[in-house]
């Protein structure tokens, strides 16, 4: 089992956009996108929509968190992997499950009832704030920065 070459994990609800598609993996110098995410990986038109995004060059994957569990170590050594999650209760599934996620960046969570705001693009509940608490405790650092060029600021700083 060889270990992939995994440049960083982001959360963002909205999976692929501008900023993950472009802006972010242009600055990693990503050539594959995994989407891990149950729903995008059986929805074909969300996942053409979220290709149009993508920079030339860089291919993107949509699987579901099980089936990204079973194939990350099989990787070639050559793809340069930005995997990309809706919540960080699916980033926990695949490092329980033996994904080597080590950084998580946080980019997006949307504002909805029951959720509290902890910065200006991300917001949390309970089941998110215990499942970043998780993340710290197996020494994963989850940091919120939306773009390459701006200060990261800590999860666990804004949850305590």
């Amino acid at each position: 089992m060889s270990i992939p070459n995994i440049l960083m994990t982001r959360i963002d609800n909205r999976l692929i956009h501008g900023q993950v598609g472009v802006t972010w993996t242009n600055s990693l110098g990503a050539n594959l996108v995994v989407v891990a995410n149950d729903e995008a990986a059986v929805d074909p038109v969300a996942q053409s929509l979220m290709d149009m995004v993508v920079s030339e060059g860089v291919q993107t994957r949509y699987f579901t968190l099980q089936k990204t569990i079973d194939v990350i170590h099989k990787a070639a050594d050559r793809q340069k992997i930005f995997i990309v999650c809706k919540t960080p209760q699916d980033v926990l599934t695949l490092v329980q499950g033996g994904v080597p996620i080590k950084f998580v960046n946080v980019g997006n969570m949307h504002f909805v009832d029951g959720k509290k705001q902890i910065h200006k693009t991300v917001s949390v509940d309970d089941g998110d704030v215990n499942a970043f608490r998780e993340l710290e405790n197996l020494g994963i650092t989850c940091e919120i920065r939306r773009v390459p060029d701006e200060a990261g600021e800590s999860v666990s700083k804004l949850i305590s």
